[in-house]
């Protein structure tokens, strides 16, 4: 009975303890769904206070960038009001200018048609004189007038010769003292050094044991240097000092670094001889490219083609008369620029004439042809334009004169080529020209003596009076020029100034 009590009472605890825990848990639920709801509206709560601030602080910098906006906008609005006023003053004054220049046309076609007026007059005067002589003297139109002519002459031609000799002095001391002007400021205004660029072909070496090296056992060093470098390596008794000969300068200045790259390594045999060549070929090929990206830059010619830089920038490695080919076609691409902008010619076609005027040197022992002609075939291989191929075309006078940057070219060549110190020339050369020039004004009849004279720029050449006139003597002039031209070579230029002096002697006793 006890049995069944007790386990009775357990069933009723554990029912109430059942009943109680249900009750304490729909107590936390609903204490809990209490405490989200209030952080819910918290959370509500701080949202809307944020978007209330963001929305202030929009509509201040919307109202910020409003007050930019109509700013800019009037700025604007100005800047087109400045414009309008300017442009409607320029067509103000372009149509005054039109407006001058019809009048000036209507000037210039009254007095056209004036001049015309007035030459037809003078035929008809001229006619109806010829046409009274023929009738008076009995002779037909052509004879009155061959006659007319013949006395004009006769009565006029001193008169003539006078006033021609006036003008045309006046008129060369007005061309002269302008040339001398645009010439000086060229000149003036590049102000280079003209000491002369020259690659040696003479290696130094620190003593004589390493002829030994060089030549290597039984010749077998020198001659796989000779072969790799296609130069003559003449090593004599000349203390301190090894020649490299070759009448290529590009494969005598590769043979001079691949030698003196050798002498500082100290392993001279075949198989460093060649590594070495071919190391010295391609620093070589660096220079030559640096030279002429250098060169082209310093000139202003740009946008010319990679291979064509590679031909100009073998003209470092040469010279004519002592002078690099390089730098002499930079400065002449200098003075050429100056010269066509004195003048209002092109300049920039003027200097990239001038630079690339000498290119053919590059290869002229390789190709058959004269240096101006192998110049015209690269630059018109490498699409040079027509008008640069006309500008270096004409420096030697091969081909004529077909535009004023072509006149101008030459006339570089001629100032950097006649420059003081800016080429050499050996003292028998420079005598044997003298000579030369002297021996050919001299043997014109009618010269008494000619000295050259200016470093033999210019011939002075006195001639007899009573074997020759004025007229004679300028006749003199030009054949004796044509004979220097076809006979001789000379650098620049050369004057032929022909002397004609009357001198009247009396003595009083």
């Amino acid at each position: 009975m006890s049995i069944k009590l007790l386990l009775l009472l357990m069933g009723g605890s554990a029912l109430v303890g059942a009943v109680i825990g249900y009750v304490f848990r729909w107590l936390y639920v609903l204490a809990r769904k209490s405490s989200i709801e209030v952080e819910v509206k918290r959370l509500l709560i701080n949202a809307r206070e944020e978007a209330s601030a963001l929305l202030g602080r929009a509509e201040e910098e919307a109202r910020a960038k409003l007050v930019a906006a109509d700013e800019e906008a009037a700025q604007k609005t100005t800047k087109v009001a400045q414009l309008e006023e300017r442009v409607f003053k320029r067509e103000e004054s372009l149509d005054k200018k039109q407006q001058d220049l019809d009048t000036q046309v209507a000037v210039a076609k009254e007095r056209i048609d004036e001049v015309k007026t007035i030459k037809e007059r003078a035929e008809e005067l001229v006619a109806e004189r010829t046409t009274e002589l023929a009738r008076v003297a009995g002779l037909t139109k052509d004879q009155a007038l061959a006659q007319l002519m013949n006395e004009l002459e006769r009565e006029s031609g001193e008169d003539l010769a006078v006033r021609m000799q006036k003008l045309e002095r006046d008129g060369m001391e007005r061309l002269e003292r302008r040339a001398k002007e645009i010439l000086t400021t060229a000149i003036h205004r590049l102000g280079n050094s003209v000491a002369s660029d020259t690659m040696a072909t003479a290696i130094t070496i620190p003593n004589d044991d390493l002829k030994g090296k060089i030549i290597g056992k039984e010749g077998r060093n020198i001659k796989a240097f000779e072969r790799a470098s296609g130069v003559e390596v003449i090593i004599d008794d000349t203390p301190g000092s090894i020649v490299l000969s070759s009448y290529d300068p590009i494969r005598r200045a590769v043979a001079r670094v691949a030698l003196e790259n050798l002498i500082i390594d100290g392993r001279i045999q075949p198989a460093k001889i060649e590594e070495m060549v071919a190391k010295a070929q391609a620093e070589v090929n660096k220079i030559i490219k640096e030279k002429a990206e250098a060169a082209a830059f310093e000139a202003g010619v740009l946008n010319l083609d990679p291979k064509l830089l590679m031909i100009l920038g073998r003209l470092h490695f040469r010279t004519s008369y002592g002078q690099s080919v390089l730098q002499h076609s930079l400065e002449m691409a200098h003075i050429a620029g100056m010269i066509a902008e004195e003048l209002g010619a092109n300049p920039q076609i003027a200097r990239a004439g001038a630079l690339l005027h000498d290119i053919g040197k590059a290869l002229d022992h390789e190709v058959q042809g004269t240096h101006v002609e192998i110049g015209r075939r690269i630059l018109q291989k490498f699409g040079v334009s027509e008008e640069v191929v006309k500008a270096m075309q004409a420096h030697h006078e091969e081909y004529p004169y077909e535009t004023v940057e072509s006149i101008i070219v030459q006339v570089a060549d001629a100032i950097s080529g006649g420059r003081p110190g800016a080429r050499r020339d050996s003292v028998e050369q420079y005598i044997k020209r003298l000579a030369d020039i002297e021996g050919i004004a001299n043997s014109f009849p009618g010269v008494e003596k000619s000295y050259a004279i200016s470093a033999g720029r210019e011939v002075r050449v006195f001639v007899k009076p009573e074997d020759m006139n004025d007229f004679q003597a300028r006749e003199l002039a030009r054949n004796i020029a044509l004979r220097i031209e076809n006979e001789l070579k000379y650098p620049g230029e050369i004057k032929v100034n022909v002397i004609r002096e009357t001198r009247a002697i009396e003595f009083a006793r």
